[in-house]
């Protein structure tokens, strides 16, 4: 007799971590586990400009892999040309992120964070919304089915299902190849220079104190893993603005107090991690610094403007001196945070 039966179910495959021995694996929702055909879906979807509603912008738009998927503007343009009014994070290492986003104390999943850009309003980024069965029907080719169905096992294309894929693949984007890795963590003296191990030394100092903000081996105090489960909330004020004398910022971002409605907030943004900081320029949540020169000048001076004297300014900001050469040491320090194989290895966008 023939029966006629389903075939089993092909289970994905577990995704592999790049991710050296010694160093923790990152938090992964339970709704969303790592898998390669899900990490494969989402970089062909980060990159595709269908994603929006006029089909001229992507993912990869704002955040280029040769710039540690940060984007060399002060701010972002969306889909319409309208200006975003935050500087594009860096993407490197951010599953390691407790918090997500320059300054929002509730979103700490990427899945969460995702949904921004995809439907927001005001500002406009892809603009999704009012357009959603457009977009979607847009993904139904036979070649994005066949990724879905890998992903998924089946070929049903959901935003849902999108936004699992983009969160798998921009969790996949570790990097830990720098120099300082294999200086640090693989024993390798000669991997830093002199200068680098000076500039070392003044970055773990506490004259400089940039280590209270950018800490741990990700180089960002907004850091959780399976180690580390606390929330530290890393967000400052480091005295970019004073517009009232009493620690106003501009009314246009005003920092984490737009999320808590917390006045000791104002002001407050994310450290970001370090890691290939020498190629994710310009700096601060409004792109306001264009060279790591400028923001060491910046710190330098505890501050910049009325805001050296801003109230609400993080007591780590107090500002420091240093000789021409310390300060080309530290500059070199870090570029020696820049890892070279992860920015050519995601040149590739297939």
């Amino acid at each position: 007799m023939l029966f006629s039966c389903k075939p089993p179910d092909v289970k994905p495959q577990v995704y592999k971590w790049n991710i050296p021995k010694g160093f923790p694996l990152p938090n992964v929702p339970k709704n969303n586990p790592m898998t390669t055909a899900k990490v494969s879906l989402g970089k062909q979807l980060f990159f595709d400009e269908n994603l929006s509603f006029n089909q001229t912008t992507s993912c990869g738009s704002c955040h280029l892999p040769q710039f540690a998927f940060a984007e060399p503007k002060t701010t972002a343009i969306g889909a319409t040309g309208q200006l975003i009014k935050r500087n594009s994070q860096s993407l490197v290492n951010v599953a390691y992120n407790s918090n997500l986003t320059w300054a929002h104390s509730g979103l700490n999943q990427i899945e969460q964070q995702i949904l921004i850009p995809m439907f927001s309003e005001n500002p406009i980024e892809l603009g999704i919304t009012g357009h959603e069965d457009k977009v979607l029907n847009r993904f139904k080719s036979q070649t994005y089915l066949a990724l879905f169905n890998e992903a998924f096992n089946d070929k049903q294309v959901t935003f849902d299902r999108i936004v699992k894929a983009l969160a798998s693949y921009v969790r996949s984007l570790t990097s830990f190849g720098s120099p300082f890795d294999k200086y640090a963590y693989q024993g390798n003296d000669d991997a830093l220079s002199d200068a680098a191990k000076r500039g070392m030394e003044l970055f773990f100092s506490e004259k400089l104190e940039c280590f209270h903000c950018h800490g741990g081996f990700n180089f960002t105090q907004s850091s959780q893993h399976e180690n580390q489960k606390l929330d530290l909330r890393p967000f400052h004020n480091t005295g970019l603005y004073n517009v009232d004398g009493k620690g106003a910022y501009p009314l246009f971002d005003q920092g984490l107090i737009e999320a808590t409605l917390q006045p000791k907030d104002m002001g407050k943004f994310r450290a970001p991690t370090l890691r290939n900081v020498s190629v994710s320029a310009p700096y601060m949540h409004d792109g306001s610094l264009a060279t790591l020169e400028d923001v060491i000048e910046f710190y330098a001076s505890g501050g910049r403007g009325h805001g050296k004297t801003n109230p609400l300014k993080s007591a780590f900001i107090k500002g420091f001196e240093l000789q021409p050469k310390q300060k080309q040491d530290l500059i070199e320090f870090l570029q020696s945070l820049t890892d070279q194989k992860f920015l050519n290895s995601n040149l590739n966008r297939h």
